[in-house]
């Protein structure tokens, strides 16, 4: 099979950046994902859009209903001024909102489909093209839960890669479970004039999150350990009044050496507050698999390697589907306001994909 064209996915890209698919813009996902079912159904490839709670995706698998490989992404971004959503070319690299993260990948899995379905309908008597399922949802940046989490329960597949991270030099085989936890602080209303009547809960926070962190020590730059982000606080009504109650909303990644459950029985135990959980997503580990094998050996130049963030892959091991995340470069620019992909990595990251298919294919 010939190269594939890295013009065409790159066009494909610049035609979903402009649709501006924020979660304040829910028509604009939806657009954007009848775009995605209309372009591949006038290439004859059988899809379905469904939605869930109001969340556009669209699946495309196999005539038999079964993908050896599915290949995973999103459509919706973060927010972003208007000029991110005019996608240009410069220095080799495509701008806009979601170029990395994550419409680059939609885009090349649709001409992938495209692609598998033209070898099929080439080599009938061979079986068929590339064994290639594709998953792209419009909630990813909201969580995933009504479109990786739900639409993988519905979806036969022996392998899944997300292409929502990583590097084409690097695989990542496991990224960190997350807790969103908040600290509850109550004190005493007073006059700010008269402190002494009250109790300031603005100041049992702070001791509070001191005891947060000693829980937590140090944090070792890109290490494979828990950490701890204080990312956001509310406290206080007026200037002239003791605070009653303090929040504080912690950003906790947590890895495999680490119980969640235990974690939080031991912050609350430390600190006089009352910590909240939130929400709880599971870590993502990639196991062993035949597929990721083939793959290395493929691309012979990629390791395998972890993440500190996290993505729909998460959801991977509640179905029983192994898989990777993998993607194009964009120098770590997902979300930034330079944020940008490397298009000659997503010439290579193309290539490496379709020979792996080839070896996947019946």
């Amino acid at each position: 099979m010939n190269t594939p064209p890295v013009d065409a996915i790159v066009s494909l890209t610049e035609e979903l950046i402009r649709f501006r698919t924020t979660h304040s813009r829910p028509d604009e996902i939806r657009r954007c994902a009848a775009y995605v079912e209309e372009w591949l159904s006038r290439r004859n490839i059988v899809c379905r859009r469904i939605e869930y709670g109001g969340v556009p995706s669209v699946v495309a698998l196999p005539p038999s209903g079964h993908a050896p490989v599915l290949l995973m992404s999103h459509i919706d971004v973060v927010e972003g001024p208007e000029s991110l959503f005019a996608p240009r070319v410069a220095d080799g690299c495509l701008y806009g909102r979601g170029s990395l993260d994550d419409k680059y990948a939609a885009a090349l899995s649709m001409v992938l489909m495209a692609r598998s379905v033209q070898a099929r309908r080439a080599r009938p008597a061979e079986g068929g093209g590339p064994p290639l399922g594709i998953l792209i949802t419009g909630d990813e940046e909201a969580g995933g839960f009504n479109g990786a989490k739900r639409l993988l329960k519905e979806i036969h597949a022996d392998f899944c890669i997300a292409l929502d991270g990583g590097s084409v030099e690097k695989i990542v085989v496991k990224e960190k479970g997350v807790l969103k936890l908040r600290l509850v602080c109550d004190g005493k209303a007073a006059h700010g004039s008269r402190p002494w009547m009250g109790k300031n809960a603005i100041e049992s926070l702070i001791e509070d999150y001191a005891r947060v962190r000693a829980v937590f020590g140090e944090t070792r730059p890109d290490a494979w350990h828990r950490t701890l982000n204080f990312s956001m606080v509310t406290a206080g009504g007026s200037f002239n009044q003791v605070p009653d109650r303090a929040e504080a909303v912690f950003d906790i990644r947590y890895t495999e050496n680490d119980d969640p459950d235990e974690l939080v029985g031991q912050l609350q135990e430390a600190v006089s507050g009352k910590v909240v959980v939130d929400a709880k997503e599971p870590l993502f580990i990639a196991g062993d698999s035949p597929f990721l094998d083939r793959l290395l050996a493929v691309a012979e130049s990629t390791t395998t390697g972890f993440e500190h963030g996290a993505s729909d892959a998460r959801f991977l091991s509640d179905v029983g589907i192994p898989g990777i995340v993998w993607g194009a470069d964009g120098d770590r620019s997902a979300h930034a306001a330079d944020e940008h992909v490397d298009i000659n990595s997503i010439a290579r990251l193309a290539e490496l994909l379709e020979r792996f298919l080839e070896t996947c294919r019946a």
